[in-house]
């Protein structure tokens, strides 16, 4: 858990889970469906349509976690909007996300993200996390329209896996 004095940014939301689990924070998303999903789940947290791949409409070093789970990464962006050593998480489908809808093995990511953030922040930890789900057909369908890959869906076992890449924001003095 975050101590309560961590501002948290939630790039590209969704409908607000993860950081309506967190209890608090900002959340932004290009949807305004979603947004407004997520202002009625959980009316704790701050919400805002926005395109965090253009612009993140906070000021400067305005958090100390950035969070974008599945989402684009715009990382001149979170680097302006996180402080000094602020944390940056990142979670990425794994290559046997979906495995099973999908029919084959997915790419994997964790090398171009690397990459992508090189330059300002510092990679700090990797881990894996995976879990089988029993979905009926309207979950399995929910998931592939959420995944883009709409088709028809039947009751199914089917893996759910990202990578989490950890990252620290190096201080301006020391780039």
């Amino acid at each position: 858990m975050l101590p309560e004095s961590e501002e948290v940014l939630d790039a590209g939301c969704g409908e607000g889970y993860y950081l309506g689990s967190l209890g608090r924070g900002s959340g932004i998303d290009i949807s305004t469906a979603a947004i407004d999903l997520a202002a009625r789940r959980y009316p704790q947290c701050e919400w805002v349509v926005a395109n965090a791949d253009r612009f993140i409409p906070y000021a400067d070093a305005s958090f100390d976690v950035v969070l974008s789970i599945t989402g684009r990464m715009n990382a001149s962006e979170f680097r302006r909007v996180l402080r000094d050593g602020g944390a940056l998480l990142v979670a990425l489908a794994a290559p046997d996300d979906l495995v099973e809808l999908r029919g084959s093995r997915g790419r994997d990511r964790v090398s171009r993200t690397l990459d992508t953030f090189g330059d300002g922040f510092e990679w700090i930890a990797r881990e894996r996390a995976t879990t089988i789900a029993e979905l009926n057909a309207r979950e399995a369908r929910d998931i592939l329209v959420a995944s883009y890959r709409p088709r028809e869906a039947s009751p199914q076992r089917v893996t759910l896996s990202f990578d989490l890449l950890l990252f620290r924001r190096v201080s301006d003095s020391a780039t």
